[in-house]
C-alpha cells in the first residue's frame, strides 16, 4: 500500500495506491482475502507540507477462513500536499518618466486571484515585489518582468502564485529646462 502526494484541494483526504496490497502472515492452506474496496486514507491536517503522515483504514478481510485472523491496517504511510496554483487578474504596469533606471511599478488595485478554493483567505499582497522594465530606455509597449510577487492572509501558504505575464508600459521622455544665472554674464559692450 503506498499513498500518493496531492495538490492543496482543503480537505485530509489521501489517495491510497493498492494495486499492489497484499496479505502477510495467512497460514499456507487457508482461504484469506484482502478486500480494498473500501479503503480510505487521510492526513493529519489539510496544510501543506512535505512527508506527512497519512493513516490509512478500511481495508477488510474476507473468505472461509478469514474468522480466523485480525487485520491490522497499513501504517508508516506518507504523502506530501503540494501548493495549489494560483492565476490572477487584473494586474497592470504603469507608465513612468524616465529616470535612468529600470524599475518599475504596478497597480494590483483591481486585480482578483482566480482558482482560491471557497472558504479560505487568500488576498494578493500589494509590497515585497520587484518589477522593472528589460531596459532603461524612452518607449511604449514595454516588456515588464515581475518577480516575487507574494500572496497573503491565513491561508495563503497553501498556495502559489506565478508572476504575471505579458504586462506592457511606456516609459516617456524627462523634461529639460534651461536656467539663467544672470549672476554671471559677461556683458560685450565697452
Amino acid at each position: 500500500v503506498c499513498s500518493s502526494d496531492l495538490v492543496y484541494d482543503r480537505t485530509t483526504a489521501a489517495m491510497l495506491g493498492t494495486a499492489a496490497a497484499a496479505l502477510s502472515g495467512v497460514i499456507s492452506g487457508d482461504s484469506v482475502t484482502l478486500s480494498t474496496g473500501s479503503a480510505v486514507g487521510a492526513f493529519g491536517d489539510r496544510s501543506v507540507g512535505t512527508g506527512k503522515s497519512v493513516t490509512a483504514s478500511g481495508f477488510a478481510i474476507g473468505g472461509g477462513d478469514a474468522g480466523n485472523y485480525t487485520l491490522s491496517q497499513p501504517t508508516g504511510l506518507s504523502a506530501s500536499i503540494t501548493a495549489k496554483s494560483l492565476s490572477t487578474t487584473g494586474v497592470t504596469a504603469s507608465d513612468k518618466v524616465y529616470d535612468g533606471g529600470t524599475a518599475a511599478a504596478l497597480n494590483i488595485g483591481g486585480a482578483s486571484l482566480s482558482g482560491v478554493i471557497a472558504g479560505d483567505t487568500v488576498t494578493l499582497s500589494s509590497s515585497g515585489y520587484s518589477a522593472s522594465f528589460a531596459h532603461k530606455d524612452v518607449g511604449t509597449g514595454k516588456i515588464v518582468t515581475v518577480s516575487n510577487l507574494t500572496l497573503s492572509g491565513a491561508d495563503a501558504g497553501n498556495y502559489s502564485m506565478a508572476a504575471p505575464a505579458g504586462l506592457l508600459a511606456a516609459i516617456t521622455r524627462a523634461s529639460l529646462t534651461v536656467t539663467a544665472d544672470n549672476k554671471n554674464m559677461v556683458s560685450g559692450r565697452s
